[in-house]
């Protein structure tokens, strides 16, 4: 399975903070971008009228009022979802949180509270190998890619430095090119890597 850990050190932590945002698209930028992780959300797991039901995305949030904070979403035949209101099920998600619970709020959704070090630690711990997008790393195309992959990328304040040095001998860094990228673009080039590949 492949799966995606977006980090943000701004996204908001509560149903109550995202939901004072979230009457459109562009106040969501207030909730400490929000609008990122919903588009880099919609390239890593929506295909043209379906869903990709082998990927699991991870997002961590950082920003206030609560953090640090952990969803997990992999898309199941139940799961009523659409790229309009992705928002609004990120912060039901948020509002359904328990404390000291990893808690499913809908099918495949579920919300705990987990520190970034420790989402990842736990995806090495089932056996994943870990990619860090950057764009210093060695170029996707030449790296040998297992089945159980996950890649890390961050919002446009990127990834958390100290975290990373803990990371560096468990994880690989890769590129998508030598262009700044958006994160979302990001993650459509590595589905499409892994698609390209059969993986």
């Amino acid at each position: 399975m492949r799966q995606f850990v977006y980090f943000s050190s701004s996204a908001a932590t509560s149903g109550n903070a995202l939901s004072k945002y979230s009457e459109n698209e562009g106040n969501l930028m207030k909730a400490g971008r929000m609008d990122i992780a919903i588009h880099s959300f919609i390239q890593g797991v929506f295909l043209s009228h379906g869903f990709r039901k082998d990927c699991k995305f991870h997002f961590v949030f950082y920003g206030m009022p609560d953090p640090p904070k952990h969803i997990e979403i992999q898309v199941k035949d139940e799961t009523d979802i659409s790229k309009k209101d992705v928002g609004n099920m990120i912060k039901k998600i948020l509002y359904k949180y328990k404390e000291g619970q990893k808690t499913e709020v809908l099918p495949g959704c579920f919300v705990e509270k987990k520190s970034f070090l420790g989402v990842v630690e736990e995806l090495i711990e089932q056996g994943n190998e870990i990619f860090i997008l950057d764009k210093k790393g060695e170029d996707i195309r030449k790296a040998e890619i297992p089945e159980d992959c996950v890649f890390i990328l961050g919002d446009h304040e990127g990834l958390p430095q100290k975290e990373l040095k803990r990371l560096k001998d468990s994880c690989k860094e890769v590129s998508v090119g030598n262009k700044m990228y958006f994160a979302s673009q990001t993650v459509a080039v590595v589905n499409n890597e892994l698609d390209y590949r059969g993986i």
